[in-house]
């Protein structure tokens, strides 16, 4: 796409304002079906979903906040008002730096979760959703965010959900003698393993595909490769299983624990759950979810705290910057439709002016170089005082001047101002956030 103007906006259900049953249902379309169902749309130019074990977030680009949120809408699931976040402009891409900084997740500062921005961000570009809009604020973000672990101590210490997981095992039993099962080889999975390995006596992987449990043991000493089917046994004779698949369907239920005899601890930090819930309720059986690790996660925020206000302030200065960037293109595009304005007028005034003088006596080509290069001289001096004005304009967030601008100098303008046939007219609160493409309808920042 290159599509360069619009305003960004999103909704974000999250662990912050949310459960793991309403993240899960805010989960049950994929991040492709809802890219295609949202460009689909005529007011959709650019989109990209964010899918975690602990949030979901889509954004859209649309020409006003107010179509941004009739196509978000079309989209939503079916949760509760209060675990929605909406964002305009502004808020989403400073959301965007937090969540690629860390700071918005379970686990303050935690990896992962740039990894997981940029795998949105890789989707959205190979199904031609991301434009220059979104193209700048994600990859300012994700700059952000490497920049943040790079230059501050915000990951040091407890850095994923599978590492928290662990030191909760450690909290609730002894892992010196303990026998670990870890359910899952995926990013999640084989973090957990890797923590787990130098902690306990024994570590068995399981995974429905047995030859990429033995790739990951392969590294880890001692460690054993199983396949799903003799989960059971494996289960029956562990102390601590942590559980981390990306399957649609619980993969622990009641036959699988049937055989366990004594306690043993569960951990189930996936997204579906991999444990089925009436499992908690069998006795011998201690349960623990991705809700109960913020006890973890709170001690790990308060290590982190003071490399969190470094990267807070790192983000202003990030948003400053992003904001300018988007003032700047916008004054670009107006005053590139001024010169185009300007060429088109000094096209044919030139051509009336050469066939008139050519009619009196035939000009030769020194001549007419002449004439041309003062008409190019003529427009270059007039429009270098609007230049800029229209870039002070931008910094001043003056945009009835750019408007004017536009109007003057791009006879389409009012055209494609025009609301079609689909959508209402926008407010004037709107318009003027169309305009900055740098602010909320209401101008405000909700972070």
């Amino acid at each position: 796409m290159t599509v360069g103007t619009g305003v960004i906006t999103g909704w974000s259900i999250a662990h912050s304002n949310a459960n793991i049953d309403t993240i899960e249902t805010a989960c049950s379309a994929s991040p492709s079906e809802l890219l295609e169902s949202l460009l689909d749309q005529p007011a959709v130019t650019e989109a990209v979903c964010l899918q975690t074990c602990n949030r979901a977030e889509t954004y859209v680009v649309t020409e006003s906040p107010g179509a941004g949120r009739e196509a978000l809408r079309s989209v939503r699931p079916d949760v509760p008002d209060a675990a929605v976040r909406e964002l305009d402009h502004e808020a989403a891409l400073r959301h965007l730096m937090r969540v690629a900084c860390g700071l918005e997740s379970l686990v303050l500062g935690e990896d992962q979760i740039l990894g997981q921005l940029r795998e949105a961000y890789l989707t959205a570009r190979s199904m031609d959703a991301i434009g220059s809009v979104l193209e700048t604020g994600l990859t300012k973000a994700i700059h952000v965010g490497e920049r943040a672990r790079t230059e501050t101590e915000i990951n040091e210490g407890v850095v994923s959900l599978g590492s928290a997981a662990v030191r909760l095992a450690d909290r609730e039993t002894a892992l010196t003698d303990a026998t670990a099962v870890v359910v899952g080889v995926g990013e999640m999975g084989t973090l957990a393993a890797s923590a787990l390995a130098p902690e306990v006596n024994r570590l068995v992987v399981a995974n429905r595909t047995r030859k990429r449990a033995e790739h990951v043991v392969d590294t880890l000493d001692g460690a054993r490769a199983i396949g799903l089917d003799t989960l059971p046994a494996a289960i029956a004779d562990s102390d601590v299983v942590v559980s981390a698949t990306a399957s649609d369907a619980p993969v622990i239920d009641r036959t699988t624990i049937e055989a366990v005899d004594g306690t043993t601890l569960l951990i189930d930090i996936a997204q579906p759950r991999d444990v089925a819930p009436p499992v908690a309720s069998l006795p011998g059986i201690d349960l623990y979810d991705l809700d109960a690790l913020e006890s973890i996660t709170g001690e790990t925020t308060e290590r982190r705290r003071s490399a969190a206000q470094q990267v807070e302030r790192m983000i202003e200065e990030a948003m400053d910057r992003l904001l300018t960037q988007y003032k700047r293109n916008r004054a670009d595009e107006v005053i590139a439709a001024m010169y185009e304005g300007a060429e088109r007028m000094k096209r044919q005034e030139l051509q009336t002016a050469l066939s008139q003088l050519d009619a009196e006596d035939e000009l030769t080509p020194q001549q007419r170089e002449t004439v041309e290069s003062l008409a190019d001289a003529l427009v270059g001096q007039l429009l270098a005082a609007p230049t800029k004005s229209l870039r002070d304009a931008a910094e001043r967030d003056d945009w009835s001047t750019i408007n004017t601008a536009l109007q003057l100098f791009d006879p389409g303008f009012e055209d494609r101002s025009q609301p079609d046939q689909h959508h209402r007219p926008a407010p004037a609160s709107e318009l003027a956030a169309v305009n900055t493409g740098i602010t909320g309808a209401d101008g405000s920042d909700d972070d």
